[in-house]
C-alpha cells in the first residue's frame, strides 16, 4: 500500500533482512539488538504483521510485530516458536525503527497502523509492548498504557525504567 511521501508499506519478507538488522543496528543499542535468527523468527511467526516502508526500493522504517502471548513479553535476541497453549494472543510489537533521515514524517505511525490492521484482520483484540526507556512517551501518544509493574524479571533485558505497555486495536 502506497502511503504519505511515496512510501510503500508491505509486509517484509526475507530479502529484506539484511536491511533491516542494518537499521537496526543504526538505532538501537547493542543489548537491544536481536541477531539475525531472533529477527527472522520473528518475521516467520509475524509474517503477515512485520511491515516494511520502502522509498526507491529502499527500507526507511520497519516494524517488528508478531502474535504472542499476552502479559509475557519474549526476551531481546531469542529465537521464537509460534505461540501456542491456553491463554489470550495479542499483536505483540517488539521493535520499531524508523532511518534517521526519515523521523518526524509520522511514519512510524504509518508503520504500527498497518500491523495493528494486519493484527486485527488475523482475529487479535489487543497490542502489547515493551516500551524501552525514553520510549513511553512516544507510545502513548500512539495510545498505549502501561500496564501494572511486573516483579518476574521479564523485562530486565530491556533496560532499566522499560515498561509493559497495552492498547486495544481498533
Amino acid at each position: 500500500m502506497a502511503g504519505v511521501h511515496g512510501w510503500l508499506i508491505r509486509p517484509l519478507a526475507a530479502s529484506d533482512l539484511d536491511a533491516a538488522l542494518a537499521l537496526q543496528n543504526l538505532s538501537y543499542v547493542q543489548s537491544l539488538r536481536d541477531g539475525a535468527a531472533a529477527f527472522a523468527s520473528r518475521m516467520s511467526i509475524g509474517a503477515a504483521t512485520c511491515m516494511g516502508a520502502f522509498s526507491d526500493d529502499a527500507l526507511q522504517g520497519y516494524v517488528l510485530a508478531h502474535p504472542w502471548h499476552a502479559g509475557s513479553p519474549p526476551p531481546v535476541d531469542t529465537v521464537l516458536s509460534p505461540p501456542s497453549g491456553e491463554g489470550e494472543r495479542v499483536l505483540y510489537i517488539h521493535d520499531l525503527s524508523v532511518a534517521a533521515a526519515t523521523r518526524g514524517r509520522g511514519l512510524g505511525r504509518r508503520l504500527v497502523e498497518a500491523a495493528e490492521a494486519a493484527g486485527r484482520a488475523a482475529g487479535l483484540s489487543h497490542s502489547e509492548l515493551v516500551a524501552v526507556p525514553g520510549a513511553e512517551a512516544y507510545w502513548s501518544r500512539l495510545g498505549y498504557c502501561a500496564l501494572p509493574s511486573s516483579s518476574t524479571g521479564a523485562l530486565d533485558c530491556y533496560g532499566a525504567g522499560a515498561r509493559c505497555m497495552r492498547r486495544a486495536l481498533r
